[in-house]
């Protein structure tokens, strides 16, 4: 990691550039995968995933007989760990939900707002290296919470046409039954338009290699909705004296494995703290099993020191981190000023492995910036809410001539006079 020492501000937008790849000719390369989906369907779908995924799929809904079988494969304790994780993810998100509360503006005059679950969702579960079975746990409970219809999932097969156990117990248990074996842009394109074998949905979520980020950002444009722009996984973490510098090292390593594209950052006021980080990071590197991924993204990774807690705090609001965690001594303190993050870890024991797995909150963040504008996964999401309003006559009395007005004075004639035929035939 590169060791920046008290950098000026006018320097923070190019020290804290993310890792770029040019999309140019991604973004053909998906459009033509999407086009020839939205023309040929199913016969297309079968065809990109024999040419990415080797396999040849005749049927590619899973059966029952298929998750019987992945429930009996895994093991007692695994199971046990993720009925944990679904237990805490119920928890944090049912206590997301809102009652309906009709508030009167002015006598005659109600207004409410009520929160209705999106119908069909589609959800995207990479497998391939590494089967992200705890995302089934993190969109598809809430998505149950919220009440939606339909809900399938999509995650890539292997080379025999099977899908890792783990992921098809988490669905299961969460009572997602309708699991097709599709991955990457194929699958994307599928869930947006629709084919004769997977249902088209009105919303798509979940994380994905560039291909798949692309497609659904591609989509989005033609009136898909997704769950966020996101892109490499990412965290920056900011210390004192009072943190375990192995700890630290084994958090900025936890998000480094996931891809040669992702980066992590290391602020502190205390150098000598940096360079003991840096030794416990280079001594769990050499036994990590992904060390190749975790060395590519370490290179893309940057070490701050900064001269105040408030400067780094500053920092990293300019950076926006999709994870932050702070292994200070006023942690809660410093966490008041933090707000551009998608999750804020806090403490020396707030790993933020507990946010991406089991403590309860939801680890689908936004990345590359975006937590600026946008917030993690959570129960509205799922959701749309939509207002009422009821006027009585006394409320239209009430309101009618002020509405008559601006609509004059906006030059919208027609619009007053929906309030003037009222007015003036108020029964």
């Amino acid at each position: 990691m590169e060791l920046i020492k008290y950098p000026t501000k006018e320097t923070w937008k190019d020290i804290l550039k993310r890792p770029s790849i040019d999309n140019t000719s991604l973004e053909t390369t998906v459009q033509n995968v999407l086009s020839d989906i939205k023309t040929n369907g199913q016969l297309a779908v079968k065809k990109y995933t024999l040419q990415f995924d080797k396999v040849d799929l005749e049927n590619i809904l899973v059966s029952n007989d298929e998750f019987a079988a992945a429930e009996k494969s895994i093991t007692t304790e695994l199971k046990q760990a993720i009925q944990l994780a679904k237990k805490n993810i119920e928890t944090f998100h049912s206590a997301q939900k809102e009652n309906t509360q009709v508030i009167e503006t002015m006598p005659g005059v109600k207004c409410w707002r009520k929160a209705i679950a999106i119908q069909k969702v589609g959800l995207y579960i990479p497998g391939g290296t590494a089967p992200l079975f705890s995302t089934i746990l993190m969109l598809g409970i809430p998505a149950k919470l919220a009440g939606c219809e339909e809900i399938i999932l999509c995650t890539p097969p292997d080379k025999n046409g099977n899908i890792n156990p783990a992921i098809l117990y988490a669905a299961k248990l969460i009572g997602i039954s309708k699991v097709f074996k599709v991955g990457g842009v194929q699958a994307v394109g599928a869930m947006a338009y629709g084919t004769e074998v997977i249902p088209q949905v009105y919303k798509i979520f979940g994380p994905g290699n560039q291909y798949v980020t692309c497609a659904k950002q591609l989509i989005n444009k033609q009136g898909v909705a997704i769950d966020m722009p996101a892109g490499p996984s990412e965290v920056a973490v900011l210390v004192d004296e009072t943190c375990v510098p192995e700890f630290v090292a084994a958090d900025l390593l936890s998000q480094a494995e996931h891809g040669s594209d992702s980066q992590v950052i290391l602020v502190s006021t205390n150098e000598t703290i940096i360079q003991n980080i840096q030794t416990e990071l280079e001594k769990q590197l050499a036994v990590l099993p992904r060390k190749d991924l975790a060395s590519k993204a370490l290179e893309n990774s940057k070490t701050i020191l900064v001269k105040t807690n408030t400067e780094a705090i500053d920092l990293l609001n300019e950076y926006a981190p999709e994870h932050l965690i702070i292994a200070c001594a006023n942690d809660e303190q410093l966490a008041e000023q933090v707000v551009n993050a998608g999750s804020v870890f806090l403490g020396n024991y707030s790993c933020e492995s507990a946010g991406d797995y089991a403590s309860g909150t939801n680890h689908t963040l936004p990345t590359n910036g975006y937590a600026k504008a946008y917030s993690g996964v959570s129960l509205d999401s799922f959701v749309k809410k939509i207002t009422y309003q009821k006027l009585t006559k006394e409320g239209i009395n009430n309101i009618g001539p002020a509405i008559e007005l601006m609509a004059e004075a906006e030059g919208l004639q027609a619009h007053k006079n929906a309030v003037t035929v009222r007015l003036k035939n108020n029964l």
